[in-house]
């Protein structure tokens, strides 16, 4: 075999074959060798030299610090050349203009022999794969860009529409999604599966719904994804997706106004628990009777004004500020509540607080929480166009409130449901609703281990097709039933 002039020994190849560099420089475009850092080492390995990336402010993106001609530099970041060549000092460079979307990049090549005819085809090639990575990189980059500013812009419209501010929320959707938020009401879903398969159920909810429905992450729970949608057929798409999937699921609400989206919500994640015990996976709010619907309306109206009174002194804003936080923080953590309106814990609390002093409640009595939850959900009925208030109507109190016979069948029917258990489930989740929720006071309490006690709230949760271990409507509903039927004391409110 022949040397070549230049020392380099090269092995024929079939006609058009790629020889061996040009084959492993072919190779860093594969999707698992795609960095522009790794194709700049191995061209310093490949032709024995020094080799710097830098963009167009002089600051090395990949490879060494070299010495450059700063004349040769600025020609070819201002596009007058496209290469150059330089020799002094005992080293031979060769230097590539490098286009990519944000700017010229300048790949730099030293050594101290002089650039044969091999050398100088892999830098130009070289110079061509680097420009194609780092195009490829920036449009990815820009596209995730993207991607996270739409995200955090739909998150944004979501929260303005949970503290009733509608107005706002369709004046941001408008540049995006025009129409989106055009009409008066909507209904909200939330899907639930792993958490690490959100991303793909976010990109699914996405293409199913065809951006006629604001798609966001929940900020709270890393498993669910947030759908409000004013379409009727948003349902049975988002049910055909569920069904696509194992281990997930889908709750829905009633319809509501755009400005009781935050009702909506909650409504939403409690038919989730009941979907999570359906052979379907899926739930919705309405399919199951709630006790306010058998409570005299009237009654219920005159009541529910003189809980809420003494908020009615408030700024209109400021009063519409603490009922949306109060109604998200009796459904959630004051952590999970700060994520989803985007403020802080600490917010919550205080706003959470001063409707405690007004209403003269403690939200530590888990009865104490249903009764103000009762009185928030039968105020958002009546803001939205139902028959308001009448002050002057009888009202004799909670008591009257459940003491009525379709109340109490109900209340009866649902908890005579855990007397079929041996263990006396019933008696123990008296003694933790009695304890506030709280599993270490009522095994105290009862002569029984924690365990024990969280092991019978969790096994009522199916029977009772209620979520009990999270706060929320469906664990208020069991707490009021157990009201009805005068198995626990009712809690004094200032104005109840």
């Amino acid at each position: 075999m022949a040397g070549r002039g230049d020392g380099i020994r090269r092995t024929p190849g079939a006609a058009g074959e790629p020889s061996g560099w040009a084959r492993e420089l072919l190779g860093h475009l594969r999707p698992a060798g795609r960095d522009a850092r790794r194709v700049v080492d191995w061209l310093a390995a490949t032709v024995r030299a020094e080799v710097t990336l830098q963009d167009g402010d002089g600051t090395v993106l990949a490879g060494t610090r070299l010495r450059l001609e700063e004349s040769l530099v600025a020609d070819l970041g201002s596009g007058r050349i496209a290469s150059a060549a330089w020799e002094g000092e005992g080293r031979h460079q060769r230097l590539v203009r490098i286009g990519r979307p944000s700017g010229t990049c300048v790949l730099a090549v030293s050594r101290e022999t002089p650039f044969d005819r091999h050398a100088a085809d892999v830098v130009t090639h070289t110079a061509q794969v680097i420009e194609l990575l780092l195009a490829a990189h920036e449009t990815t980059a820009a596209g995730h860009r993207l991607q996270r500013a739409t995200a955090d812009l739909r998150l944004a419209i979501l929260q303005l529409l949970m503290v009733e501010d509608a107005v706002a929320a369709r004046r941001v959707a408008a540049g995006l999604w025009p129409g989106l938020l055009d009409a008066d009401t909507a209904c909200v879903y939330v899907v639930e599966s792993a958490p690490e398969r959100r991303e793909r159920l976010v990109a699914e909810c996405l293409d199913d719904t065809r951006d006629e429905a604001l798609v966001v992450r929940c900020p709270a729970m890393d498993g669910h994804v947030i759908v409000v949608s004013p379409r009727e057929s948003t349902a049975s798409e988002l049910r055909a997706l569920v069904g696509r999937h194992p281990d997930t699921f889908l709750g829905g609400s009633v319809w509501q106004s755009l400005a009781r989206t935050a009702t909506a919500y909650g409504q939403a994640v409690s038919a989730l628990a009941v979907a999570r015990f359906r052979a379907d996976k899926t739930a919705v709010y309405a399919e199951r009777t709630h006790p306010e619907r058998l409570m005299d309306p009237a009654v219920l109206r005159g009541w529910t004004g003189r809980v809420l009174r003494p908020l009615d002194t408030l700024p209109h804003h400021t009063r519409a500020e603490l009922l949306a936080t109060t109604r998200l923080g009796l459904e959630f953590t004051a952590v999970n509540t700060a994520k989803i309106l985007g403020v802080s814990r600490n917010t919550v609390r205080a706003r959470m607080e001063r409707v405690e002093a007004l209403l003269g409640a403690d939200f530590d009595d888990l009865t104490t929480r249903a009764v103000v939850h009762l009185a928030l959900h039968t105020q958002i009925n009546l803001l939205d166009g139902q028959t308001g208030p009448d002050r002057g109507a009888p009202s004799p109190g909670l008591s009257g409130l459940l003491s009525g016979p379709a109340v109490g069948a109900w209340a009866r029917e649902l908890l005579g449901r855990l007397d079929r258990d041996a263990r006396n489930v019933r008696r123990t989740l008296r003694a933790w609703i009695a304890s506030g929720g709280n599993a270490e006071r009522a095994a105290q309490s009862l002569g029984v281990h924690p365990q024990t006690v969280r092991e019978h709230v969790r096994s009522a949760e199916p029977v009772l097709e209620r979520q009990l271990l999270a706060a929320g409507t469906g664990l208020y509903e069991v707490v009021l039933a157990h009201l009805a039927v005068g198995d626990l004391e009712q809690p004094v409110l200032t104005a109840g």
